[in-house]
């Protein structure tokens, strides 16, 4: 019998999303106060997200016990979001440039406003520098990580752990068994917090709504209406393509994730999934090392919502300004953006603080033209988040099928529906090491004990 809607967590999220928007148009002054439930729903996430990533990753590599494919995977999956963010960058240029969004705007940049900026100012250099960020990746000290909830340096200091436990062997078992309990651990604190996710989904967005209106997409509904087109092409078309040669449909992927998509809508931040994501992906068939080295390297390298944002609002600027762009200005955007949006996570307003970095290296295009846009980021945040997310879970099955990590039997059935995910199963690995152990006991043994499980 199939659970009433309003008991689902989809439906609880959707039920949530009506209520807000309806609250932020009827109450807007009343909506505006709720944000603290959205940004308390996130940092419930958040303080669990570096623990989680580095006890699924150390377990990951551990149960792999093949160092030289741990890195293996890892070259393929930084090539593979090197090429598909390239392919976002130019989709973004390409309809900025076509659909010219920003044409007939005929804004005087001496009439803006610049001290909309100044927040933003101190935080570009920071963005820019590459010495800056690669150093950024080691921390100070170990727990320094944890404090920070860096994604990249729990990332660095999980793979150089799970590295030298692997290495122990026999010995690092212990530990190996000790992370894996704790990560199971983590896993139910997060399904303890996603309980309260329609409560953080209400709360975003009815500030969103009750702060902003629905009126203030007129003056630059062109752009947030191309932005939500460009992202839609892109998961469609690109990252359909890609996830049809893998052999697997997107929008099956997209309906096994509907709960956590929502939730991203709601909150405009793919951090407030990042468990939940891994969790199901592990459970639809993927091995935990591929997943927990894929999915975090991604939140920093592979931000396809991002890419298509930076290279669109930056055409948009230069057209609502009335600057001429030549083609090799627009090849010097499309190449600073491949390097500045590797920046972008885990950086305070890091939409309008890349995009700044970007344009300081197209002299061409007036900086302060950014003002136009900062109206409209949330909107457009809603939809940089869901790509970004869609993109880390296209690339996580991909590599996937690229190293043979991927039971494409159970997942097929998974995301035909034929199989029901549950979050708080025991991981596949887990299972498999089980099935090896109870095979090695004899037949019936085996029989008996997969009987009393089924």
């Amino acid at each position: 019998m199939r659970m009433r809607f309003h008991k689902t967590l989809f439906g609880q999220v959707v039920i949530a999303l009506v209520l807000g928007i309806i609250v932020g148009v009827v109450w807007p002054d009343f909506a505006a106060k709720l944000k603290p439930l959205g940004d308390g729903f996130i940092k419930l996430i958040k303080m669990i997200i570096a623990p989680l990533v580095f006890c699924v990753v150390v377990h990951g590599i551990c149960s792999t016990g093949d160092l030289k494919k741990v890195g293996r995977v890892g070259v393929k999956a930084l090539l593979y979001f090197e090429v598909v963010t390239t392919f976002a960058l130019a989709l973004g240029v390409l309809l900025a440039y076509v659909l010219q969004p920003g044409v007939g705007m005929n804004v005087d940049p001496h009439s803006l406003d610049a001290s909309a900026m100044a927040g933003y100012a101190e935080r570009v250099t920071q963005a820019t520098s590459t010495v800056d960020f690669l150093l950024k990746l080691i921390p100070t000290t170990f727990a320094d990580a944890f404090a920070k909830g860096d994604i990249l340096q729990v990332l660095l200091l999980a793979i150089l752990f799970g590295c030298a436990v692997a290495a122990l062997g026999e010995r690092g078992r212990p530990v190996t068994l000790a992370v894996d309990s704790l990560a199971h651990v983590f896993f139910k604190v997060i399904g303890y917090i996603v309980k309260l996710a329609p409560l953080g989904v209400l709360g975003a967005i009815a500030f969103t709504v009750g702060k902003y209106g629905i009126g203030s997409l007129k003056q630059l509904g062109m752009l947030v209406a191309l932005f939500y087109l460009t992202c839609s092409i892109f998961v469609v078309f690109v990252l359909g393509f890609i996830l049809r040669l893998a052999g697997f449909d997107i929008f099956k992927l997209l309906r096994y994730l509907r709960e956590e998509l929502l939730v991203v809508l709601g909150t405009a931040s793919s951090d407030s999934v990042l468990p939940q994501v891994m969790r199901k992906l592990e459970l639809m068939g993927i091995k935990s090392s591929t997943v927990g080295l894929v999915i975090p390297t991604g939140y920093s390298f592979n931000l396809d919502g991002f890419s298509i944002y930076l290279t669109l609002a930056a055409v948009f600027i230069a057209q609502a300004t009335n600057t001429p762009l030549s083609l090799p200005d627009l090849l010097t955007i499309l190449a600073i953006s491949l390097v500045t949006s590797k920046g972008a996570h885990g950086v305070p307003g890091s939409a309008i603080v890349i995009l700044a970095a970007t344009l300081s290296a197209v002299p061409a295009i007036p900086a302060i033209g950014l003002v136009l846009v900062l109206s409209v980021d949330w909107f457009m945040g809603m939809a940089r988040a869901l790509t970004n997310m869609i993109g880390n879970c296209v690339a996580t099955v991909v590599v996937g099928v690229w190293e043979k990590d991927i039971d494409r039997e159970r997942a097929l059935r998974v995301l035909n529906g034929e199989i029901t995910v549950d979050l708080d199963a025991v991981p596949l690995d887990a299972l498999a090491e089980e099935r090896e152990a109870l095979v090695a006991a004899g037949p019936l043994t085996t029989r008996q004990e997969l009987a009393s499980r089924s």
